[in-house]
């Protein structure tokens, strides 16, 4: 049977066909699709992780126990999880262990464009590289195979275009383990207890497992010669290779579904065939510098870009540019109509429960330290709030660093409910434990809303939708000894503004937590309401404004005496938070009547 599936459904396809028995996974763009598709496949555990270095020991654990184990994780998240690769590397397992990775070229959602091949080489450990989604199906089945043939995890390397675009794919049946029982989880401490003594003959282990590998990969299916005209040959990887083919039809090409290690032997081979050597590869020049230190002449970022997404323009005029194609190959993008479009920059949704908390913080002035998720949008003008923002779970550490730097001001750090849960908790343990007067607020919505709704463990739900225990934000920070912690509507403009001046007076730390769920929740967009400006009201003072919120346009009526535009709410985009309605001085913003919210 065949199907058309995206290559994150192509992974889990793959993963349940090759009889995976847990899969764990933290929600990242590209990646995420993966568990959630995985989760509708019979006789496979599959859940969310708190962070990505959890989802990988859950997935060893299972690899301990004899069972077949799948992290995944977008490509930052690999940065998250890398303690816990580095140790499964040494170890190995008893079972198969596959931890998918998906960069993102162009960072079409992520703070950096890391190639993470180089992960694979740093970990010694093998990377396999689809290029479409039936080479994510069979790769995915491959790699639990090469994972216990010689006991090392596999990572997976997937890129944004394989994750999302779809192609066919042949189905197979699910192979299931050899046995269902439970092996008893081993006791082989030399082999898997860590300390110094035991991790010294590990290394030699692991030094010799790559060189099998690499030993391996001359004859891995996946590498694999198309030969045509020996004027140019391609070695190339991953999506670059359907741009090769694409761009250079003639041309021989090198194909690597493995690209760590390289087959040292086929490359050799395959340069000394060839007139002159090229390798068209996304992001880093990995294949690039690995051929050139064997001694080969090659050539790769001279020509094609080192940063961003590739795709067959881009490779056609980069090889036009170096000679290798003929400029009448030049390929004219089509004009295309596009209309009187408005610009549409990045904001936060309309009734965001965290607008009002950004338009206090940048009421008062305070340095903000940001985290990853939507609320990372509070940089955007009019609201202007954020000034740090690196990583997730990096907002309350640096500005703990600050503050203890002597940085003369009050800081504050944002993190969502599930970032908090990822990797907040430890760094607030840290403003206690070390004593800093930073102020966390946790801006919780109920649910992972960057990502596309996932659950967390604050939502009282499991990735299959089954109720679970819910951890309680406040009781949580309570227990960690900090004691000015406060709960507070998130739509309550001046309880929040009044706290936070509480809060700035103090010299400890203290939290607020702002409670409120994602306006685009399916309960929540049933409560709509939308609001109206009542003309005869409003004197286009433009306080409603600087909120940023899309709903709230300027009128084309202007005020009598000031001559200033009105404001107009769309009442398409406006949901009745009643920020606005908050902030106007002279009620010129009805409230939605009682009745209504009570529904």
């Amino acid at each position: 049977m065949i199907k058309m599936l995206s290559g994150d459904e192509a992974v889990a396809r793959g993963a349940w066909e090759a009889g995976v028995v847990v899969a764990s996974a933290y929600p990242g763009t590209p990646s995420t699709e993966i568990l959630e598709d995985l989760v509708h496949y019979p006789n496979v555990y599959t859940e969310w992780a708190p962070n990505e270095k959890v989802a990988v020991d859950v997935a060893i654990g299972a690899a301990y126990a004899g069972k077949r184990g799948l992290a995944a994780m977008k490509h930052v998240g690999l940065n998250v999880a890398a303690d816990s690769f580095m140790y499964a590397s040494m170890t190995g397992m008893e079972a198969g262990l596959v931890i998918v990775t998906a960069d993102d070229p162009a960072m079409h959602s992520s703070q950096n464009e890391q190639d993470n091949r180089t992960f694979a080489k740093f970990g010694r450990v093998p990377c396999l590289e689809p290029s479409d989604s039936q080479e994510a199906k069979d790769l995915t089945i491959a790699a639990f195979g090469l994972s216990e043939r010689f006991d090392t995890p596999v990572l997976l390397r997937l890129t944004t275009r394989i994750c999302h675009s779809t192609s066919a794919v042949e189905l197979g049946e699910r192979v299931e383990p050899a046995s269902s029982e439970p092996k008893p989880f081993p006791r082989n401490p030399s082999k898997y207890v860590m300390v110094p003594g035991n991790a010294v003959k590990r290394h030699p282990v692991i030094e010799q497992r790559m060189r099998d590998v690499a030993a391996f990969a001359e004859t891995f299916p996946y590498n694999h010669v198309e030969m045509d005209d020996t004027s140019l040959g391609i070695i190339t990887c991953g999506v670059a290779y359907q741009y090769a083919k694409e761009v250079f039809p003639h041309a021989s090409i090198l194909h690597l579904g493995m690209t760590w290690p390289i087959p040292d032997q086929m490359i050799r081979k395959f340069a000394a065939s060839v007139k002159r050597l090229i390798v068209i590869e996304e992001l880093d020049p990995f294949l690039e510098e690995a051929i050139r230190l064997m001694g080969i002449e090659v050539e790769g970022k001279s020509i094609f870009p080192l940063m961003g997404e590739l795709d067959p323009r881009v490779v056609r005029e980069a090889a036009i540019q170096a000679g290798l194609l003929p400029a009448n190959q030049h390929v004219a993008l089509p004009e295309v109509e596009v209309g009187p479009l408005p610009a549409r920059p990045p904001v936060l949704c309309p009734g965001c429960p965290h607008r009002g908390v950004f338009y206090v913080l940048n009421k008062l002035k305070v340095p903000v330290n940001g985290d990853i998720g939507c609320y990372t949008l509070g940089l955007i003008p009019p609201l202007s709030a954020i000034h740090s923002c690196g990583c997730m779970g990096a907002s309350i550490a640096v500005a703990h660093g600050a503050a203890k730097a002597g940085s003369p001001e009050h800081h504050v750090a944002v993190i969502g409910d599930s970032t908090f849960f990822h990797t907040g908790i430890p760094a607030l343990i840290n403003t206690v434990y070390n004593q800093s007067p930073v102020i966390t607020i946790i801006m919780d919505n109920r649910v992972t809303g960057m990502t596309g709704h996932q659950q967390n463990p604050g939502t009282g739900f499991t990735l299959q939708g089954k109720p679970t225990t819910v951890i309680e934000l406040e009781p949580l920070v309570r227990s960690l000894g900090i004691r000015h912690v406060k709960t507070v509507p998130a739509y309550n403009v001046e309880e929040i503004e009044s706290t936070l001046k509480e809060y700035i007076k103090q010299d400890e730390p203290a939290v607020l937590i702002t409670l409120e769920p994602c306006v685009l929740l399916p309960e929540v967009r049933k409560r709509w309401v939308p609001l109206e400006v009542l003309s005869d009201q409003c004197n286009g003072c433009a306080l409603c404004f600087r909120i940023g919120c899309p709903a709230i346009l300027k009128s084309d009526e202007l005020d009598a005496r000031l001559q200033r535009p009105k404001a107009l709410i769309d009442a398409t985009l406006c949901t009745g938070c009643e920020v606005c309605a908050q902030l106007c001085p002279r009620d010129a913003i009805t409230f939605r009547p009682v009745e209504m919210e009570e529904v």
